[in-house]
């Protein structure tokens, strides 16, 4: 069965997870039916600040407005199975937490929850506090998953996206998607 994924790219400080995702995502393209892309404002400026390019706009999915709520994956009924915020900001984070959709991330993610379906939240702040981790703590009790940015050194990284790719290889993993090109502790 091929997947159905939408990926949001907020404004956390981070670009590199998210250009790592979509490179990934474009690698395993055999197992996805289609990838909705929303981004916002923020994100495009951070990503535009930290990678000093706009590729963003040269990946081959479908990209959508953070106000599309005529996309399909705000609707349950298009069956999107999968959804990933990378980076995820806190203020998405507390958003979601609280039941708000007042844009197509935060709709998107309320309908993954809501549909039982999964919900990967790649979040990039620290420290955190209180509010953080309690907003964290609903989210994880409604079914989603918290996938920090917190890179592992074991594969010996050299570059800024071989450490990114440490947090989004995981991150593939959450999703169910096979892929071969990461690093396999004793493998």
């Amino acid at each position: 069965m091929k997947r159905k994924i939408i990926v949001s790219i907020t404004g956390a400080s981070g670009a590199v997870y998210a250009k790592v995702l979509l490179d990934k995502l474009l690698k395993v393209k055999d197992q996805l039916d289609s990838v909705g892309v929303v981004m916002s404002d923020n994100a495009k400026d951070v990503w535009k600040y930290e990678l000093g390019n706009e590729d963003y706009t040269n990946y081959p999915f479908q990209t959508y407005s953070k106000n599309d709520f005529f996309a399909p994956f705000a609707s349950g009924s298009a069956k999107y199975d999968t959804m990933i915020i990378c980076p995820c900001s806190m203020g998405t984070l507390g958003r979601i937490a609280s039941g708000i959709s007042n844009d197509l991330t935060t709709r998107a993610a309320d309908v993954i929850l809501k549909e039982r379906r999964k919900l990967v939240l790649v979040v990039r702040d620290t420290p955190y506090n209180l509010i953080h981790i309690n907003n964290m703590k609903l989210i994880t009790e409604a079914g989603g998953i918290i996938c920090p940015a917190s890179p592992s050194f074991y594969s010996k990284p050299q570059t800024f996206e071989q450490i990114a790719s440490t947090v989004i290889d995981r991150v593939i993993d959450l999703c169910g998607l096979d892929h071969s090109d990461t690093y396999r502790w004793s493998e």
